[in-house]
This record gives C-alpha cells, sequence and structure tokens, in this order.
C-alpha cells in the first residue's frame, strides 16, 4: 500500500496513457479531433479572458503587459484548432515523428533510472531497463516510418502508449520493493 502512495501520480499518468491509447485504438481520428476541438474550445476561452483582462487594466499597465495582442492571438489559435482539425490529422505523420522524439527521449531518461535502481541494489532494476530499451526502439521504429498506412501508424502508437505504460507502472511498484 506504501508503494501505491509513493507512486500515485507517476501511476495515474501511467493509467491516463493507457486510456489514450485503448481510446485510440477505438477510432483515432474522432478521439484525436476530438482533443484538437477541446484544446481549441480552451484556448478561444482563454483568450476571451485576456481580451476582457486589457479593458480592465490601466491603459499604460496594458500595453506594457500587450494583453490584447495576446488574447486575440489565443482566440485565433482557438478558433484554427476548433475549425480546422483536419489539418492536424493531414499533419498527422509530422506530429507523429514529434511523438517518436519525445518517446525517445523519455527512453533515454529511463536508461538513468533503471542504472539508479541497479547502483541502489534493487532486486526489479531490469524492469525499468527493459522499459527504458522498448521505449528506445519503439521511438526508433516510429521515427523510421515503415508503416504502409495511417491507420497501422495510429494503431502503432496506441500500443506503444499501452505497453510503455503497463511496464512504467510495474517499475514503478517494484522499485520501491526491496
Amino acid at each position: 500500500m506504501k508503494t501505491l502512495k509513493e507512486n500515485t501520480g507517476g501511476i495515474v499518468m501511467c493509467l491516463f496513457e493507457i486510456l489514450v491509447g485503448i481510446l485510440l485504438l477505438i477510432n483515432p481520428v474522432s478521439f484525436t479531433s476530438g482533443i484538437i476541438i477541446g484544446l481549441g474550445i480552451i484556448l478561444l476561452a482563454l483568450g476571451v479572458v485576456g481580451v476582457f483582462a486589457y479593458f480592465r487594466l490601466d491603459p499604460v499597465e496594458a500595453s506594457r503587459r500587450q494583453t490584447l495582442t495576446k488574447g486575440l492571438i489565443t482566440m485565433v489559435a482557438g478558433l484554427f484548432c476548433i475549425f480546422q482539425t483536419h489539418w492536424f490529422i493531414a499533419t498527422f505523420p509530422l506530429l507523429t515523428i514529434l511523438y517518436g522524439v519525445i518517446i525517445l527521449l523519455t527512453g533515454i531518461a529511463k536508461i538513468q533510472w533503471s542504472i539508479d535502481m541497479l547502483r541502489m541494489k534493487k532486486p526489479n532494476w531490469y524492469l525499468a531497463a527493459i522499459a527504458s530499451a522498448l521505449s528506445i526502439l519503439l521511438a526508433i521504429i516510429i521515427l523510421l516510418n515503415p508503416f504502409s498506412s495511417t491507420i497501422f501508424l495510429w494503431r502503432f502508437v496506441a500500443i506503444t502508449l499501452i505497453l510503455g505504460s503497463i511496464l512504467d507502472i510495474l517499475a514503478l511498484i517494484f522499485s520501491r520493493k526491496i
């Protein structure tokens, strides 16, 4: 129980990644469109707040903070997300490359995690090492992009998220046990 309490944040993040992976497996285009539209709504709301904040500020302070410009730009970004969702879907291969780079960087960070566990003589250090190796391997596959269709690529990304998160949960749980 103590192990779960100490790793609650990491486990919740991993469970969230598993949920995202499952939703990507079920309907990747609709899920991604929903996320982009949700982000657009948030950006639009933040932009409106920024514009209203501009008019509530003292003129000198308002000109210094440039709240009107920031609010209008945020609103435009929100509207773009809401009404141009298909643009993001069309640029998915580029976004996938960015995702691959992020996975590669987290895999590299997991190398230190596994070595730290080994140096502290944790008995299950190899789970973190496996998670690290898997992350790096999957990132390389994503970056090389050997996929013939976008749907297969979506599914591969979803499975990558799910497997990586399951290994991370196991490593978090077993890293605390001596």
